[in-house]
């Protein structure tokens, strides 16, 4: 094992460590449930463009209809917070296949695009339909008892749950990218032309990895709704797509923290500005952003890695 996968490896150990004991250090538990959630989007996004080259633009259509349907199944159909999470999942990754299906077709600009346009019919949707509460979002979604038996009322209970999910999702992305997949999904980010002639399928690993990518993005609109009690309409507008693209390029297209590390920046910084500069804390954002992408182009965590490589070699 070379010296860069000892110290990745002890990161993340230590990143594991602090997260279980973040509540005990006196940070607060929502805050960072709420950053673990969005980390989570970030890194599903990722799997997408990082790993497999494709850019949607649309990416809160699976975000915000999971935590629509989660959110509506646990307050008035009475579904236990996992069957709530499942079906959220379900849901957007079932609206993954219905758009990659189409969107697959076309490449570059064109996909990105469609994903857009279709993702501004979701919005539209979510708008008109009585169950989402139209402007007014759907509010008092109860965190309810986990199997029946776990109570989720309280913070702590629901934080550990949270960093459970997250901790498991990421894991389950690493294994995708690191297995025969996943490598294919390289292959194609690199040269699809390549990876048509050796045989492969190439619609169907884009199409797989899109529907993938939707439910584990569904998977976190889920987790948000049930740790902030609602779901608005701003977790299905384009605007969320963009955070997300901001979080993962911030962080590091193609790597594997990179998007979680951007993620935490970005929910930071609008929690500690928010109160300051009001809505000034877009712009502020947005500079920091164009700093980084000038300064570095591999994102924060892409950056360090090749620095790391360097020092190697």
């Amino acid at each position: 094992m070379t010296k860069a996968a000892k110290l990745i490896r002890v990161t993340y150990l230590g990143l594991l460590i602090l997260a279980l004991i973040a509540p005990m250090l006196g940070l607060y538990p929502v805050f960072v449930m709420k950053l673990l959630c969005f980390a989570l989007f970030a890194c599903a996004f990722n799997l997408l463009l990082g790993f497999t080259g494709l850019l949607s633009f649309g990416h809160a259509a699976f975000f915000g209809s999971a935590a629509y349907v989660t959110g509506w199944l646990i307050k008035s159909q009475h579904f236990t917070p996992e069957l709530g999470l499942l079906a959220g999942a379900l849901a957007s990754g079932l609206i993954g296949l219905v758009v990659g299906a189409v969107a697959i077709r076309r490449q570059g600009i064109y996909f990105a695009m469609i994903t857009l346009a279709i993702a501004q019919m979701v919005y539209f949707v979510c708008l008109q339909v009585p169950f989402t509460g139209g402007e007014d979002g759907l509010q008092g979604v109860p965190r309810g008892a986990l199997f029946g038996l776990i109570s989720l009322e309280s913070d702590t209970a629901m934080y550990y749950l949270v960093v459970a999910i997250f901790v498991a999702s990421f894991l389950a992305i690493t294994r995708i990218v690191s297995s025969p997949f996943g490598q294919v999904l390289k292959m194609i980010r690199e040269n699809e032309p390549r990876a048509i002639s050796l045989g492969y399928q190439v619609d169907r690993y884009k199409l797989l990895a899109f529907v993938l990518s939707a439910a584990l993005a569904g998977l976190a609109g889920s987790l948000k709704t049930l740790v902030m009690g609602f779901a608005t309409l701003s977790d299905v507008h384009w605007s969320m797509s963009g955070e997300v693209i901001l979080m993962t390029l911030l962080g590091g297209v193609g790597t594997f923290f990179g998007p979680a590390f951007g993620a935490g920046i970005v929910i930071a910084l609008q929690n500690m500005l928010a109160d300051k500069v009001g809505s000034w804390v877009t712009v502020i954002i947005g500079v920091i952003f164009v700093l980084c992408v000038l300064a570095f182009r591999k994102g924060i965590v892409g950056e360090l890695q090749a620095y790391l490589r360097r020092r190697q070699r």
